[in-house]
């Protein structure tokens, strides 16, 4: 066999059986070892950013890494936003990018790169191939990177002589090492921080947020009479009716030091410390009050959960006395589209298993108290802020899980980033349900334009923050790319298209228009 048949076959034989594409010309023979082998699925995009972002969506939910094909370091740098997303995310991917043949790179032909310095930023791990005889073994290591935990990206970068030359055959990935425990010393420190009748807050992240994490903390919460936030993204949290339920840390700097205030310790579970996404003028980049004593319980790469556990067994908490959330639904709504309104149509649609991907920005940052009740569901968010999140995590979330609902919070701003995602989920009839809230600007941006005190813009200024002129139609490129679509601009207009999307399978586009 040839590199590339080695390469798949050891990436198959590792667990990798889905692979995001946007091949190039270095990469024909890797795609031609794609039809030899059995039990890798491969999925087009036809953008990088949809392929990156939607491996980042599969190893979300599935915690094990997908693979990405690339082209050259220009295919990799139109997948560098989303790789971004998921390296913040700690999500697991094994990239694979194509690379001139080795003898070929010296003419500095028009796609020569230096890809491995493209890939460093947005990689845990890289190496370039230096023969078809080392590729299987690179490929091992490279899931074996991948999968230590948190989850990492690992970049292996093939030239297209490795591809074609003769290899020796299939390589076993090395064990992936467990997560390391939490020495005891930090868990009798936050035990007695948590006894010792001051305000506390968890402020938690990770693998923690998954139900049985949840439900350890809420178990120490009501023992002790500590609080529990999230940080502001998450990259998956498990909530919904029977469940712990548990709050954000407030995205706007005022409310999220107004939210903090009141503690005098803070514990990290897989959490940094709270600090603003942004530094403005006059406003303090960490959020908790002055003299806040910060102690961290676990690292994001760490076993919080067995850490909770034991400290849990330490404090006498029992899981039973946690405050699991009611099974409530909220009335349905009419009248006009309002943020509430659209909170409590979620809130009163959303199916058991549902799969929420959260790029609404703005519009949605008040959807949480309104949701909490609804059956168990996952909640995703952007974690590195790169816009053009949302459709391409939520076709990997539904490759990952097709038997459940996946329902993207887009804003029409950073729709279209990534638009492209709609092509793909029709071509493999995707149970993804896209709502589109349609207001014709970078809202979050006018709020920003004032948080930073830029003083009164005037046209030339909002003329960049505002994407009308011509207005876009969402339903009309959904249309275009094989997705049914709906326009609605009323509430009760909402709630039919909503409950319909539920009621079917595959891709729906709901365009809500804000305006």
């Amino acid at each position: 066999m040839n590199g590339a048949e080695s390469l798949v076959r050891t990436l198959v034989g590792g667990g990798v059986n889905v692979c995001f594409t946007n091949p190039g010309t270095s990469e024909m023979h890797f795609v031609a070892a794609l039809d030899k082998v059995d039990g890798m699925r491969c999925v087009l995009g036809l953008f990088e950013g949809i392929v990156t972002g939607a491996a980042d969506g599969y190893g979300r939910m599935t915690d094990k890494p997908a693979a990405t094909l690339l082209h050259l370091g220009p295919g990799l740098g139109n997948g560098i936003a989303n790789l971004h997303n998921a390296k913040k995310a700690a999500s697991p991917i094994v990239n694979i990018v194509g690379e001139h043949a080795s003898f070929h790179i010296k003419y500095d032909a028009p796609l020569t790169a230096d890809i491995e310095g493209i890939a460093r930023p947005v990689s845990h791990w890289v190496k370039t191939s230096p023969s078809a005889k080392t590729v299987a073994a690179d490929g091992a290591a490279a899931i074996a990177a991948a999968s230590a935990a948190p989850g990492q990206i690992a970049t292996l970068i093939l030239p297209a002589d490795t591809a074609w030359n003769e290899a020796d055959g299939v390589a076993a990935v090395p064990a992936i090492p467990a997560r390391a425990k939490v020495n005891e010393a930090r868990i009798r420190e936050a035990a007695d921080i948590l006894k010792s009748g001051k305000p506390t807050l968890i402020l938690m992240t990770g693998h923690v947020l998954l139900e049985k994490g949840l439900a350890l903390a809420g178990a120490i919460a009501a023992k002790t009479g500590a609080k529990l936030l999230t940080q502001l993204s998450n990259k998956r949290l498990e909530r919904g009716a029977g469940r712990v339920p548990v709050l954000r840390v407030p995205y706007v700097v005022d409310m999220a030091v107004d939210t903090l205030k009141e503690f005098q310790n803070i514990l990290l579970v897989g959490a940094k410390p709270p600090v603003s996404f942004f530094g403005y003028p006059d406003k303090p980049s960490e959020q908790q009050a002055p003299g806040t004593v910060i102690t961290r319980l676990a690292e994001l790469e760490e076993d919080a959960i067995d850490a909770l556990a034991r400290l849990a067994d330490l404090l006498g908490a029992k899981e039973k006395d946690a405050a699991f959330q009611a099974a409530k639904r909220p009335p349905m709504p009419t009248g006009a589209i309002t943020l509430d309104s659209l909170a409590a149509s979620l809130g009163a649609l959303l199916p058991e298993g549902a799969i929420v991907v959260d790029e609404s920005v703005t519009t949605g940052r008040g959807f949480f108290p309104l949701t909490a009740g609804a059956p168990p569901h996952d909640w995703l968010n952007n974690m590195g802020g790169s816009i053009g999140f949302g459709t391409p995590v939520g076709t990997g979330a539904a490759i990952a899980c097709p038997t459940r609902k996946v329902i993207c919070l887009v804003g029409d701003g950073s729709a279209m980033y990534t638009i492209q995602s709609l092509w793909t989920q029709a071509r493999e009839n995707l149970d993804v349900t896209t709502i589109i809230f349609a207001n014709g600007t970078y809202q979050i941006l006018k709020g920003e334009l004032a948080q930073v005190g830029a003083g009164n813009p005037g046209r030339k200024a909002m003329d960049m923050l505002e994407i009308g002129r011509p207005d876009l139609n969402f339903v009309d490129m959904a249309r275009g790319m094989g997705v049914p679509g709906r326009r609605v601009s009323s509430i009760d207009e909402f709630n039919k298209a909503l409950q319909s999307a539920m009621q079917e399978s595959g891709p729906k586009l709901i365009e809500v228009m804000m305006r």
